[in-house]
């Protein structure tokens, strides 16, 4: 099972970051060690001071797939959910500097959080119109609708799909929107999707 995380997918993310929009989709890999699942807290690890959050919609991929047409990829998934990308920004930053890969950064363990996943029938909404919002302590900081991606979902499973071969639990998280931040030990992180409370996380 892979882990493919797209980044900069908000034009609005890629500003706050002082970052220019990339030209075709950016993506990165976290090993499945890296899964929180079961609103299970997420400890403060001791190799970095600046984690911060980044709420991502998910979509799992349920077929096996390679070099998948864009007007196709809506075939190879029918549930989504709600991740939290947990970024360890200074680990980033100095490995950004120093023109490194920046897999520590993104991949330690217990740094994707994920929701249980409901089916976009129950939904009711296309996969392109979903609103999702992150609550910090009770305090709105993140919130988006699908349609802002800069690239939509279907064209992220048919880029990645071009590189590797999809594969059935396959996760893509992506991409977050503006608004992301800081977290210290004592914050609580909640994601709802179209207002439904999806998940929760303590930062212990």
């Amino acid at each position: 099972m892979k882990i493919i995380c797209f980044g900069k997918n908000y034009t609005e993310h890629a500003n706050e970051l002082y970052e220019e929009v990339p030209e075709e989709p950016m993506f990165f890999l976290k090993p499945d060690s890296a899964l929180l699942l079961k609103n299970n807290p997420f400890y403060y690890p001791d190799f970095s001071r600046n984690i911060h959050y980044e709420l991502e919609l998910v979509v799992k991929i349920n077929r096996l797939g390679k070099n998948i047409q864009e007007r196709f990829a809506y075939k190879y998934y029918n549930e989504v959910a709600l991740g939290i990308d947990f970024t360890a920004r200074d680990l980033q930053q100095k490995a950004k500097e120093k023109g490194l890969p920046w897999a520590l950064s993104k991949g330690f363990d217990s740094s994707a959080a994920l929701s249980p996943f409901v089916t976009l029938e129950s939904l009711g909404k296309s996969i392109d119109d979903l609103d999702y919002y992150l609550l910090k302590n009770k305090e709105k900081v993140q919130k988006a609708n699908s349609s802002q991606m800069i690239y939509g979902a279907d064209k992220l499973i048919a880029y990645v799909s071009r590189f590797m071969t999809l594969k059935i639990g396959d996760l893509i998280y992506t991409g977050t929107p503006a608004g992301i931040g800081a977290v210290k030990i004592g914050d609580n992180l909640e994601a709802y999707l179209e207002d439904r409370l999806m998940l929760q996380c303590s930062i212990k």
